[in-house]
């Protein structure tokens, strides 16, 4: 189906070679931002920790922390209640001063840990994100998607509306630039029409040579789609975010990383734990399965750095304690043996047992 749709006519074809062919540092890019560049090849990385390990993100050459902090807060309401006003997944009232003081703690955790880059994938998360590192953006590399003015929106294919909506996100974040522009596709992008695959390209080249990203790149959760967009825009997709968990293994042959390899590409891995369906308590901390859970999640982020094509697994991070034992988890060796490989491959199939209707499509995520 995708191959249909990925028809164009000559005149698509003609822009995606203008943008794919343009030199990327163009006239009057920001002289901030070639600053910021500068700081890829110093000798340690962005908020440098001696207890954290740290990846290159592909050819970005920015180099990250091996767990970084996706920006959901799920299950917020079990470590403070009353901060939400809805049921939703990943409600919350941004002017809780709760709310405010536990993205501000977690930020905190992060950056005296040495985790240094935060992932915001929606305009909540962009104003909370923003909000807890003012002062201190100098800590942690900030990954910026405002998904509602994004391609997923029909009002939002073209490079123009793409454009636009980054401007009033940057605005309404005070935000003059951010590290990584990672545009929110669809979940299938394939469902994407050529011309809209080729709009995205062409807005993420336009807020490079404006200065407004300094590296670029798409969120999917649709391998098919996304290797293809890395073998047709290597230039532009620098980094990709997309589905890993502890279920996840790779293809033998024709893997999506066999295209992020050849092109090298950063790969930040989201829904780890499988939307929490790996895990048997609420995230409460004097829930009874805290102790049991934390191992869970230490062993997953453990299984998914063993594979050295996934610069980072990004969790959501509600609490101090969470933050401490991702760090464990990266401390801790990668190979799994014995009782600990039986241990995580029974909470990995509990997790698949577990997953609720809208997240049934994790389980075509078990071979990449």
């Amino acid at each position: 189906m995708m191959a249909n749709k990925l028809i164009s006519s000559q005149t698509a074809i003609t822009r995606r070679e203008f943008v794919r062919d343009c030199p990327l540092t163009a006239v009057g890019i920001a002289a901030f931002i070639k600053s910021a560049n500068a700081q890829t090849i110093s000798s340690k990385p962005l908020n440098f920790n001696e207890n954290m390990e740290y990846r290159r993100l592909g050819k970005t050459g920015l180099m990250v922390s091996a767990v970084c902090l996706g920006g959901h807060w799920k299950r917020i309401g079990s470590v403070i209640g009353g901060v939400s006003e809805s049921e939703g997944w990943n409600a919350a009232v941004l002017s809780h001063p709760e709310f405010i003081q536990n993205r501000k703690d977690i930020v905190s955790a992060c950056i005296e840990s040495g985790i240094n880059y935060v992932d915001a994938c929606r305009g909540d998360e962009v104003l909370a994100y923003s909000a807890a590192l003012k002062g201190r953006r100098d800590k942690m590399f900030f990954g910026y998607s405002w998904a509602e003015k994004e391609s997923r929106f029909k009002e939002y294919r073209s490079a123009s509306t793409l454009m636009q909506g980054l401007d009033e996100g940057l605005k309404a974040a005070s935000l003059d630039y951010v590290d990584l522009w990672r545009i929110t596709c669809f979940e299938q992008g394939g469902e994407h029409t050529y011309n809209e695959s080729e709009e995205v390209v062409a807005a993420l080249d336009t807020a490079k040579r404006q200065g407004k990203a300094r590296f670029t790149g798409i969120s999917s959760h649709d391998r098919r789609w996304l290797k293809w967009m890395v073998r047709e825009y290597p230039t532009q997709i620098e980094v990709i975010l997309t589905p890993y968990t502890a279920n996840t293994k790779v293809l033998p042959e024709e893997s999506l990383f066999d295209e992020v390899r050849k092109h090298d590409v950063g790969v930040f891995g989201i829904k780890p734990f499988a939307s929490n369906s790996l895990f048997k308590g609420n995230s409460a901390p004097n829930n009874p399965y805290v102790e049991e859970d934390d191992e869970r999640a230490r062993l997953a982020v453990r299984y998914i750095l063993g594979n050295p094509s996934i610069t980072a697994p990004i969790p959501g991070l509600v609490s101090r304690q969470q933050v401490e034992n991702m760090v464990r988890a990266v401390k801790d060796r990668r190979q799994l043996e014995g009782k600990e490989a039986t241990t995580l491959r029974n909470a990995a199939a509990e997790a698949w047992a577990r997953l609720p209707e809208e997240y049934q499509w994790l389980k075509d995520w078990e071979y990449v």
